[in-house]
């Protein structure tokens, strides 16, 4: 049976109307999960570790006597690497070595304090400093992502960040030996087998075994991001993710079975995950949309890709690729592929998007796994303001103010001024104060 994939024209009557469709999605969680959610980190917030024993029990089927024996000592993550096969070690390994390497210029880029005297002497700058200690919460339910590992506890290391702990639900006690083994790798301190919300809150309260941290990172389900939501404040955190998207722009020379099957890569991961094509060429769309049938039946999730594809999927085709960087840039993508024989012409025209990935080699799947970008990305239009997970997410910056004597009779005056205009004669007098010798 053919997918039944919504296909749109940009010159049709009602185009916007079914882009508006298209682009709709609620991260609204429901009403139900967000009042659990809200009862689990009070108990872990009250009561602490008996509270994460009884829902990992309850949740996972794990039951253990104490939270100390849901950690992974360091040895158990050694033994997990050499337990796996020499190809699984070899490519853990690399795609490490270009993920750090991809951070550290990264922080050298970006990460640096600085500072300069102005011509009175006074001496302003920034300084930069990593977080003490970072919670990363890897999934461990449908699937087990040892990428994950490796894109959110890099660039914490190579940030300079005091502790990594990494919270991973292992349902049943089945523990993923990737996931550990790059753990291994990527160089975690401490490790929990512990998942849901009740990690979350564990993290972000600290229970007398789990340490709280400064923020956590790291994606999950509703309940995870509900917690998330909801502990922002008591620590940081890097995003709130909605369902993962992809969006093509195609011009019609990349084989269409390439194309098809990059659609797949995201549609697989759930229902709700976006895939969309844009392409002025109608005979390309034909040809894509034709794949999609015939490689279907190859696909082990074919199942998830189906009705991902036909609840939230589309076949667009644009006047022109200029007018398809418009729409891409008023989706503001997760993934967006350049899938073009000359993907340089198109790349200036591209604002807003959490990766872009350029020419028709660069699938997708590679930035997932290897490439060494983070894979970490703003979903749902938010990379219309905000970025990639970096090295710059672990470290937080402090102005730096010297004010010499001079500088104080030049500064003075000014803020003196401003603050009678404010009422506030406190600070307009502290300013005044250092206007006269002592």
């Amino acid at each position: 049976m053919s997918v039944q994939i919504r296909q749109l024209d940009t010159s049709a009557a009602d185009f916007e109307a079914e882009f508006a469709k298209l682009r709709h999605w609620s991260d609204e969680a429901d009403h139900a999960i967000e009042e659990r959610v809200a009862a689990i980190l009070a108990d872990v917030r009250t009561r602490g570790d008996a509270a994460v024993l009884e829902y990992t029990k309850r949740f996972d089927g794990l039951d253990a006597k104490d939270v100390a024996a849901l950690e992974l000592t360091r040895d158990e993550l050694k033994a997990a690497f050499d337990a796996i096969t020499p190809a699984q070690r070899a490519a853990l390994e690399s795609a490490a070595r270009r993920v750090r390497s991809y951070h550290e210029r990264q922080r050298e880029a970006c990460g640096r304090s600085w500072q300069y005297r102005d011509e009175d002497g006074t001496l302003l700058g920034q300084k930069v400093t990593p977080l003490d200690r970072v919670g990363i919460y890897v999934p461990g339910g449908k699937a087990a992502y040892p990428s994950s590992v490796l894109m959110n506890a890099i660039p914490a290391q190579v940030a300079d960040v005091g502790e990594i702990v990494m919270v991973v639900p292992t349902p049943r006690g089945e523990r993923n030996a990737l996931v550990l083994a790059a753990a291994y790798v990527a160089g975690v301190h401490r490790a929990f087998t512990v998942g849901g919300a009740q990690a979350v809150g564990a993290l972000a309260f600290g229970t007398s075994t789990i340490p709280a941290v400064d923020k956590i990172t790291g994606p999950g389900n509703a309940y995870v991001a509900s917690a998330k939501r909801r502990v922002f404040g008591q620590v940081g955190i890097d995003m709130i993710a909605g369902p993962s998207e992809i969006l093509v722009l195609a011009d019609g020379t990349t084989p269409a079975d390439w194309v098809a099957m990059d659609l797949f890569s995201q549609a697989e991961h759930d229902e709700l995950a976006q895939s969309i094509l844009l392409s002025p060429n109608a005979a390309y769309l034909e040809e894509v949309r034709a794949a999609i049938d015939r490689l279907i039946g190859e696909m082990p999730r074919q199942a998830v890709i189906r009705a991902s594809l036909e609840g939230r999927g589309a076949l667009i085709l644009t006047r022109s690729m200029e007018e398809a960087c418009e729409i891409s840039n008023r989706i503001a993508p997760e993934h967006l592929e350049v899938s073009s024989d000359a993907p340089e012409a198109w790349e200036p025209l591209l604002r807003h998007a959490g990766a872009i990935f350029l020419g028709a080699f660069t699938s997708e799947s590679l930035g997932d796994y290897c490439a060494g970008p983070n894979h970490v990305l703003p979903t749902s239009g938010t990379a219309r303001f905000s970025s990639p997970l970096g090295v710059y997410d672990f470290q937080k910056r402090s102005s730096l103010i010297q004010v010499s004597e001079a500088g104080a009779h030049i500064l003075g005056p000014i803020a003196a001024e401003l603050a009678y205009g404010e009422g506030l004669q406190g600070h307009a007098r502290a300013a005044e104060m250092r206007l006269k010798k002592s």
